[in-house]
């Protein structure tokens, strides 16, 4: 269902957006507010007069016309917490809280946080005395030469002086004389830093960031960087000058960082983040942060978009940016050249008539508008300093600069002032003869080298008798005898993770593939019943990521300790087009030793009537994961949606990502022993193909799957994928890591000793083979993966039923009641997607139509009713009309998720028992509204959510499931109500699943009853 879409705001910015986002086929309307004579009247676009200053009236302004959106243009807006006070008022608003905006709104706050959070930036000082400012701009030992008003001062704060005196006389200017008013009563005085000025935004949806193509504004009003300085003169995209390789230095270093760092100080920042940057000798430097698009960037960024902009801001405010990137056509450059009024940035006159547009339109250029206005009785005039902008999108820079000047000239506008060369730093750029570098191939030895820095002390953690892991050489060395073996045998494996990798990578979860690279080695060399030494790794990749390979690196570290062998050496390859951007391999290489006649398989020793001691594996481990990535994108799975297969609160990533187990040092004494005949590594090929590798010709393995436990997600695939058994016993190890060969007598003595530290169980026999049988026979596997599969359904999602598994369950139909966006029932959605969920939601119903929970539902495929509150007489009558919605729906249980309406007495009596809420407090504290407030005011350090069934007394029913939530030191109402929300996201689906299956239930005295055969 198309809807509206309100952009605040009356620039040529504003007019961009409004212009992208009517092209969205899910928008019916755009609104602009105040808006200009280009957004007056244009296809679906359209202004308002509504005030924007006054939230509490913009609020309800949005609710009585349905809108469903709010985007918000300027910074005054976003510094004023419009996003705060509309979502407040389930409003959806796209932007950064004012908290985030303080980036921009006091550039003293943005310096004070990047020196916090290590983000590269200038030398500075902030003062509030002007004294104090001229004094440190004299006796700085570096150039400061740049004086800024901290506050906003609608982009003309910052005076860049020539000398001590001229940047004394600004602070003079700006503190004394109030050239900037209130914004100036702080000064941040920087130093002068030289290099390219570029413009890097990107979209945040809190976590992840995905940087816009690079941008270049021309501040000076004449060509060649002359005159003074303004709002901006024109804007080209993408720069030259800032390569992939130097885009991903300033994602990582700059955006990622501030991101991340809001989040460490309690704020999600969400919306687009504007990073001006310095391209200095010492690397990208920020010179200040706006917390929205700029302008003139929008008119080149919008057009270059080729995303739905529409879909790319529900997917931020939804925390899908990481699995929803936007799109940007390729190829292409945009350029846009401002039209000013004569006189402008000083004083200028209005009124001035333009005509020529059309024409323009006709040469395929777009026109936005800024400072214009209608004449009456027809026709369109000049009513600001910038007045419009003429934007180009052609093949090449230079095409698209000619383009624009041409449509620039097409455009009648006595007295205008623009510039004619726009883009020509790119331009000298592209044209200048460079030598190349190693790094401009793509290879960045700094980096490698910063890496190195960062494994080393991790590689020194591993050290152990008979080397010591100091990298840095040209070989590692290691000393058998040291270790104390005497007359031993090398042992040598290698292997990798497969396609593994491309899970971690899409749930950017890094930490854990180190120890799934030593496990695959350190368990193939344990086959041969070697004691791991050491350990190699190989890291290759396009562009290298510090950060993220460090994390790797980190974790091979930490499971080359686990496994008892050192990680002597390694290689990182950088080799820029063999891999996309945020892509990498991983391989590793482990050496163990063994003395003679220590050695496994011991074959001779192999007789018919051995006993198989299977050890538990933790999940999938490492193999099979392109057939598990083919189930999920058949299913249309998610990896950050709830996981079916896993423990309540997990997704489908972090079951999937579960580290494979390392068997070393549990396995090493018992091999050590000589009970163990064989030892496999249960790995790729499953246990049809490996078990073999360790066993004479002539014997056959009969293997009983009802003996051991499979992971429930081994059920799920078998059943969603509709995969045989053969082929899941061919390709996972379903549920045994390890499978040891030992004599009868021997079997119970080493089955105690395994089962003192993990799960193993007495899994089969061999037997002589038969001329033409299968070498491996797993009897009751299919029966087994169903019996995990209800097991899974019963005990993990519905508190450990153990009812008939047979019998197909009945789901119980639920009913939910919202408002607004909903967010509490996209969780409920997801959960009851399960095919072992107990629930089944068979109607959402809202008080308000158009909101945004109600295209949730819409898209997940459940019938939707409006039933509008206002339309009728009394609170008794609505009432009435839901419950006969529920009824017309055979509803057996009703969830409030963000419902705003006091149910009735008689409401409540009628479901009794079958009607839950959700409270963003530990009740009996903190009841009614605003409980996070209560909690900050009170001093407590835990807060958290409730579910609880719904009682005439407000916040007073019985409790069903509850969540702490830490208070953090310098926690604000929104930042504990947004981990409060994660909370309920997994508590509301916990509780609707007790109840559904029965666990749960409401006692006549009002007291919650557990069913003991069911919890």
């Amino acid at each position: 269902m198309a809807e509206k879409v309100l952009v605040v705001g009356s620039g040529g910015r504003e007019h961009a957006l409004a212009w992208k986002l009517a092209q969205s086929p899910h928008v019916q309307q755009v609104l602009v507010a105040p808006g200009n004579a280009g957004t007056a009247k244009c296809g679906k676009i359209r202004n308002s007069e509504v005030s924007v200053s006054n939230h509490s009236i913009l609020a309800q302004y949005c609710k009585d016309h349905h809108v469903g959106l709010v985007v918000v243009g300027p910074e005054v807006p976003l510094a004023a917490d419009i996003v705060t006070d509309l979502t407040g008022a389930d409003v959806p608003c796209f932007g950064p809280v004012a908290e985030a905006a303080k980036l921009e709104s006091s550039k003293s706050f943005a310096k004070a946080f990047m020196e916090r959070h290590n983000i590269p930036t200038a030398r500075y000082g902030s003062f509030t005395n002007p004294e104090d400012a001229c004094r440190f701009i004299r006796m700085a030992d570096f150039p400061a030469l740049v004086v800024k008003a901290s506050g906003l001062a609608a982009g003309k704060g910052v005076i860049v002086a020539r000398d001590q005196d001229e940047a004394c006389q600004a602070v003079m200017d700006i503190m004394k004389d109030g050239a900037f008013g209130s914004a100036g009563e702080t000064v941040v005085v920087e130093e002068l830093l030289e290099g390219e000025e570029v413009s890097c935004l990107c979209f945040s949806d809190g976590i992840n960031v995905y940087p816009m193509p690079p941008a270049q504004d021309h501040k000076r009003l004449q060509d060649g960087d002359q005159g003074p300085n303004t709002g901006g003169m024109g804007a080209y995209c993408p720069t030259p000058q800032v390569s992939k390789e130097l885009l991903q230095v300033i994602r990582e270093t700059v955006l990622q960082k501030t991101v991340d760092g809001m989040r460490k100080e309690g704020v999600h920042y969400v919306g687009v983040l504007y990073a001006g940057m310095m391209l200095t000798k010492q690397g990208p430097k920020v010179l200040e942060f706006n917390c929205r698009f700029g302008d003139p960037e929008c008119q080149v960024l919008m057009p270059l978009l080729k995303s739905d902009l529409y879909e790319v801001i529900w997917n931020i405010l939804d925390g899908k940016l990481q699995s929803h990137p936007p799109e940007w056509h390729q190829d292409s450059s945009a350029v846009t050249v401002v039209m000013a009024s004569n006189g402008y940035p000083g004083s200028y006159k209005k009124g001035v008539e333009i005509t020529g547009l059309s024409q323009v339109e006709d040469m395929g250029l777009q026109v936005f508008h800024a400072g214009t206005a209608l004449k009456e009785g027809g026709g369109l005039v000049s009513s600001g300093g910038r007045v419009l902008t003429v934007t180009a999108v052609r093949s090449s820079l230079e095409v698209a600069l000619e383009a624009a000047n041409q449509g620039v000239a097409a455009v009648g506008f006595p007295g205008a002032v623009y510039r004619r060369d726009i883009g020509h730093h790119a331009i000298a750029f592209l044209k200048e003869p460079r030598g190349l570098t190693y790094k401009d191939s793509g290879v960045d030895i700094a980096a490698g080298n910063r890496l190195v820095d960062m494994i080393k002390p991790l590689a020194k953690a591993t050290s152990r008798t008979g080397c010591t892991a100091d990298l840095g050489g040209f070989a590692g060395l290691f000393d058998l005898k040291a270790a104390g073996f005497v007359d031993p045998i090398l042992v040598s494996g290698t292997d990798g993770v497969g396609t593994k990798l491309k899970v971690a990578q899409a749930c950017r979860q890094h930490g854990g593939l180190g120890q799934d690279l030593v496990a695959m080695c350190v368990n193939d060399v344990l086959a041969h019943g070697a004691e791991p030494l050491f350990f190699l790794d190989y890291f290759s990749c396009g562009s290298l990521d510090v950060e993220m390979a460090a994390t790797v690196v980190g974790g091979i570290a930490k499971a080359c300790e686990m496994a008892g062998c050192a990680l002597l050496g390694g290689e990182t390859a950088e080799m820029p087009g063999v891999y996309l951007l945020g892509e990498y391999d991983l391989a590793g290489f482990c050496v163990g030793a063994v003395e003679r006649g220590s050695s496994l398989p011991r074959l001779r020793d192999i007789t018919e009537g051995d006993v198989l001691i299977g050890v538990a594996s933790s999940g999938i481990h490492s193999n099979g994961f392109s057939l598990v990535r083919q189930v999920l994108q058949q299913k249309h799975i998610s990896y950050s949606s709830p996981a079916p297969f896993g423990k309540p609160g997990q997704t489908v990533g972090d079951v999937l990502l579960t580290p494979t187990k390392i068997y070393s040092r549990l396995l090493l004494p018992i091999l050590r022993s000589g009970a163990v005949k064989a030892y496999a590594h249960i790995t790729g090929g499953g246990l049809l193909e490996n078990i073999p590798r360790v066993l004479p010709p002539e014997l056959a393995v009969d293997l009983d799957a009802s003996r051991w436990t499979i992971p429930p997600v081994f059920s799920w695939l078998h059943q969603e994928g509709n995969i045989s058994e053969e082929e899941m016993a061919r390709t996972f190890n379903c549920g045994l890591g390890a499978v040891l060969v030992v004599s009868p007598p021997d079997a119970p003595r080493v089955l105690e000793q395994l089962q003192a530290q993990e799960d193993a169980w007495i899994v089969g026999s061999l037997s002589q083979k038969q001329p033409g049988a299968e070498p491996v026979v797993v009897r009751n596997l299919r029966q087994s993966l169903t019996n995990a599969g209800l097991k899974s359904g019963a005990a993990e999602k519905n508190g450990g039923c153990h009812g008939d598994s047979s019998t197909a369950r009945k789901r119980t139909r639920v009913g939910v009641l919202i408002s607004g966006t909903g967010t509490n029932l996209q969780a409920l959605i997801e959960q009851t997607k399960s095919p072992f969920s107990a629930a089944q939601i068979v109607v959402v119903i809202s008080n308000r139509p158009s909101v945004q929970g109600l295209k949730r539902a819409s898209l997940a495929g459940i019938p939707t009713r409006v039933v509008d509150h206002k339309l009728y007489g009394s609170r008794a009558e609505f009432d009435s009309t839901i419950d006969g919605v529920l009824e017309e729906f055979g509803v057996e249980l009703v969830c409030l998720a963000g419902f705003m309406r006091i149910l009735t007495p008689n409401f409540v009596k009628k479901w009794n028992g079958k009607l839950l809420n959700i409270h963003p407090s530990l009740l009996p504290s903190f009841k009614g509204v605003n409980a996070q407030r209560q909690a900050l005011q009170a001093g407590v350090r835990i807060s958290g959510c409730t579910v609880h069934f719904v009682a005439e007394e407000v916040d007073a029913g019985a409790i069903i499931v509850q969540e702490a939530v830490p208070v953090l030191r310098g926690d604000t109402e929104d930042t504990l109500s947004d981990r409060i929300k994660g909370a309920e996201h997994r508590a509301y689906p916990e509780a609707v699943e007790l109840v559904s299956s029965g666990s749960v239930r409401l006692g006549e005295d009002g007291r919650i009853i557990w069913d003991s055969k069911r919890s």
